[in-house]
């Protein structure tokens, strides 16, 4: 009887421990409001799939030779974007005077030589030293067997993406809606070859990286895969929950107030034995203890291979899947506490 009283008396105490932390995530979900809806929904109108377009069917070209890393397509990329960035007034987050942090041979596999991820920035008004990083590669493949890997998709369509987010938050920006925190566009090379740009970028981090409050990365985009062949209104959402189930929250009801896609779960997974999780850049920033969403389209039959060519990309769709981010980076950027961690809770 006595065994049985103290096995109860334990059960009732992990009920009531197990109850406290489910109120709590409740709570937390709870506690995630939309704000700026007015403000989101009028500069994400500037994002459109005839600029995306345009843009893509330069980055993604024969010019740019597929874009391997250390090649003189990769220099010409990261020359498009600088070069961007520039004309939109958009300014550099290296010391001031570049959009680059070169990469030195030396941190890169033997016969690269060296590299640079490009960076620009739009300096926070309340709370500058703490930032948001969207992210995304910029190289591919480059040139194999004489045949170009154009990677459009892979990932020609997030730096794209990007670019269009910076530009509309820039527009805010100028008509007085200036975001709280910084925002750091980050344009990484050497992902194809392991995820080096990345690992250099938080190994000589140009904003500190406890002050960073997410990373949001985009890694093909712009197509549809076989699973949604009849239903592309959809992205994979990965990572999301893994550091901060408040993070997750607000992207989902971001999507729920703006975009309405189908956030697809399915390579979140644990067990996901694509083990997408670990195979982008994000990954290097959550192993630093910082919330991350990878966003991603999956595979599909020109993934990896010359066919991924830009004519191919489903532009209405690659539009609203970048209004999204830039919604959840809005909400990220603007509001009034970090994330809450889920070692928090």
């Amino acid at each position: 009887m006595k065994f049985l009283l103290i096995v109860s008396a334990f059960a009732i105490v992990g009920s009531c421990a197990e109850t406290k932390y489910s109120t709590k995530i409740e709570n937390l979900e709870n506690s995630v409001k939309i704000k700026d809806s007015e403000l989101i929904i009028e500069y994400s109108n500037s994002i459109t799939a005839t600029d995306l377009k345009s843009r893509l069917a330069v980055f993604a070209s024969e010019e740019f030779q597929g874009r391997g890393t250390g090649k003189e397509g990769q220099k010409k990329a990261t020359d498009y974007l600088k070069k961007f960035y520039k004309s939109k007034a958009i300014a550099p987050a290296v010391n001031d005077s570049t959009y680059y942090q070169t990469i030195p041979a030396d941190f890169l596999p033997e016969g690269i030589g060296t590299s640079e991820n490009v960076l620009a920035y739009i300096k926070g008004s309340e709370k500058p030293e703490e930032v948001l990083i969207i992210s995304g590669h910029l190289d591919h493949l480059g040139v194999e067997n004489d045949s170009i890997h154009f990677g459009a998709d892979d990932n020609g369509s997030g730096s794209m993406a990007i670019t269009e987010i910076a530009e509309a938050f820039k527009l805010a920006e100028l008509q007085g809606h200036s975001p709280k925190r910084s925002i750091l566009f980050l344009h990484l090379t050497a992902e194809e070859i392991g995820l080096q740009g990345s690992k250099f970028y938080v190994e000589n981090p140009i904003f500190e990286l406890n002050k960073t409050i997410a990373n949001l990365n985009i890694d093909m985009i712009g197509r549809v895969d076989e699973r949604h062949e009849n239903n592309p209104n959809y992205i994979y959402i990965i990572g999301a929950d893994r550091i901060s189930k408040e993070l997750q929250y607000i992207s989902s009801k971001t999507n729920e107030a703006f975009t309405n896609l189908e956030l697809d779960y399915k390579y979140n997974a644990e067990n996901d034995r694509n083990r997408y999780y670990y195979r982008s850049d994000h990954y290097n920033f959550a192993k630093q203890n910082i919330p991350v969403i990878f966003y991603f389209n999956g595979e599909h039959q020109d993934y990896h291979k010359p066919t991924d060519t830009h004519e191919k990309i489903n532009y209405p769709l690659l539009a609203k899947r970048t209004k999204l981010i830039f919604a959840t980076a809005w909400q990220l950027a603007n509001r009034t506490h970090f994330l809450t961690h889920n070692e928090e809770i």
